[in-house]
């Protein structure tokens, strides 16, 4: 499939009634998703927006192109976030504040929560995104380490893992422990200091993360294009 259109585009050209439902599409998803995660069943969508099911797949023939109308702003905000890490005059306040901002994102929408941890690989939207997100995590992590207050042996690939640990612990202690996302973001970024200058394991290539993230969603659904669940044939 080609890469999916951005969300104003695919609604050039649309007839009022189809703009409409579109729109109606976008923002049940975006509740669900929220609330349930990416995985979340697209019938639902369909019955809180208040369309059909052909209608949606219509509007959104795979999961993946639902997702990005559903998270554009999102995927915008998300990828400016590091950039403006980079802003803070003290190395060490730009990089946690960049863990601590999107774990909170995290803990607060489960939607986000799945996005941060996967690959959306026919998105230009989310790939644009991630790479303005990789180019200000790298720098931010040379800042600190030249700075002398970020151990040297981390990578920007060490963020994604921080990233996984912390949709893990979100997703167990949703109920019962909202809050518990802040004590593993607090030791992640103790471990992160200096005076922890013992070895580490071997940190994943980015050929390893980039497998775990595509594996991701597809473990979602958000791999292939084409109809599912219950979509017309």
């Amino acid at each position: 499939m080609a890469a999916t259109e951005s969300p104003r585009s695919a609604e050039r050209g649309l007839r009022a009634d189809a703009l409409r439902n579109r729109r109606r599409i976008v923002a049940a998803a975006r509740q669900i998703f929220e609330e349930r995660g990416l995985d979340a069943p697209l019938d639902e969508v369909a019955e809180r927006a208040g369309v059909g099911a052909g209608t949606l797949y219509r509007r959104f023939p795979s999961r993946e192109e639902l997702v990005e109308a559903a998270f554009a702003e999102e995927l915008t905000r998300v990828g400016a976030i590091a950039e403006e890490a980079l802003l803070c005059d003290d190395p060490w306040t730009g990089f946690s504040t960049f863990v601590e901002r999107l774990c909170g994102a995290m803990a607060a929408d489960r939607g986000i929560s799945d996005l941060l941890v996967l690959r959306l690989p026919n998105s230009r939207v989310a790939a644009g995104s991630c790479e303005r997100q990789n180019r200000a995590v790298a720098e931010l992590v040379r800042r600190a380490q030249e700075a002398r207050v970020l151990r040297e042996d981390v990578v920007p690939e060490d963020v994604l893992l921080f990233l996984m640990a912390n949709a893990g612990v979100i997703e167990v202690t949703r109920g019962a422990a909202p809050h518990a996302w802040r004590r593993l973001v607090a030791f992640l970024l103790e471990a992160c200091r200096p005076v922890h200058a013992g070895p580490l394991p071997a940190a994943p290539t980015p050929l390893q993360t980039e497998r775990a993230l595509l594996g991701n969603a597809e473990a979602k659904g958000l791999r292939a294009p084409g109809r599912e669940g219950h979509g017309p044939g």
